[in-house]
């Protein structure tokens, strides 16, 4: 937990505390709370309906406003079970989570492990992404098992979010300190990692390098900073494809992508992982968070920033050089 004080740390207790005694009621009952809340959130509050639909509607021209209105409900009945089970971290015990998440292939990644690589894992919002910390599970003792995570600007939810993801005994890093967290579990420790990434948000144009065809959307800017920091560490990369076979249940296939990844072309596996996260998408749609606005930077707006900054430029180096010719 972060280091929170006053009036601060009061609140986090006390939406943990709420959050811990709901996690002790069995989960058949989370599902029928669930179902009420999906009756609220879509026909009552119409949680970024407009949002869902625009994004299905882009996506999938092919299909007919029937099978879209169809994905769309399947949607937010899945998000509200969403929510309802990463509040169950909270007290779940890890035989409960082994018992309703199943890796297929961990094989391989010991298979890594023993030819000397740690191991980046590509995923994204799809399916419940705040289980998949169980992978720690099904790892060596000695392996240190972490992911990736975006902090909250509200610090006790936040601290509340850090308390649920290391549940499993994983570790939660933000991306400003990963590098130096390699170095430290790496070098210094001198153990193995696995280190688990969400790579499908919309990158902001000043570390928008590369774009893709994603979703019938030509163009799409796309984070590349799983990438880099796998290249610059040599790491393995492997893309988690996750399914959902029941309410409550996840089938998790470890997908070999690279190994000498520092030998690999820029850009290819970032390319490799959206065309693997893709066919996920395409086979059970619903279970992608259509809620964000994935799309809200394009090309063009990532031209027009690039010409603001060159021009704001141009005219520091000017205004440089007519100061030193005066």
């Amino acid at each position: 937990m972060r280091q929170l004080h006053g009036w601060s740390r009061v609140t986090y207790w006390c939406i943990w505390s709420v959050i811990w005694l709901y996690s002790l009621i069995p989960l058949r009952v989370h599902y029928a709370v669930s179902d009420v809340l999906y009756c609220l959130v879509y026909y009552v509050v119409k949680y970024r309906r407009g949002m869902v639909r625009r994004n299905l509607s882009e996506s999938f021209p092919e299909k007919d406003a029937e099978e879209l209105l169809k994905i769309e409900r399947e949607f937010y009945h899945w998000f509200c079970d969403y929510v309802i089970e990463t509040f169950a971290l909270a007290s779940m015990s890890h035989k409960e989570m082994r018992r309703r998440v199943t890796y297929h292939n961990m094989e391989f990644i010991s298979e890594l492990f023993d030819k000397g690589y740690n191991v980046a894992l590509y995923i994204g919002h799809y399916c419940n992404w705040e289980w998949i910390i169980s992978i720690g599970l099904h790892l060596p003792e000695c392996v240190w098992a972490g992911q990736v995570i975006h902090e909250l600007d509200y610090k006790p939810l936040d601290s509340v979010f850090l308390k649920l993801r290391s549940s499993m005994g994983t570790e939660s890093v933000t991306r400003d300190v990963i590098l130096r967290k390699i170095v430290r579990v790496t070098r210094q420790e001198k153990r193995q990692m696995v280190v688990g990434f969400i790579s499908d948000q919309s990158p902001i144009y000043q570390s928008a390098h590369y774009w893709t065809n994603f979703l019938n959307h030509p163009d799409t800017l796309v984070l590349t900073g799983t990438e880099r920091i796998a290249k610059q560490c040599n790491f393995a990369c492997v893309y988690l494809d996750v399914s959902r076979p029941r309410r409550g249940y996840y089938d998790i296939n470890v997908v070999p992508m690279v190994e000498e990844s520092k030998n690999v072309p820029d850009w290819a596996i970032t390319e490799q992982y959206f065309r693997l996260f893709e066919q996920t998408i395409r086979r059970a749609p619903q279970y992608w968070l259509w809620t964000h606005n994935r799309w809200k930077r394009d090309l063009e707006g990532l031209k027009q920033y690039n010409a603001t900054v060159n021009k704001t430029h141009n005219r520091t180096e000017n205004a440089k050089e007519e100061s030193t010719g005066a």
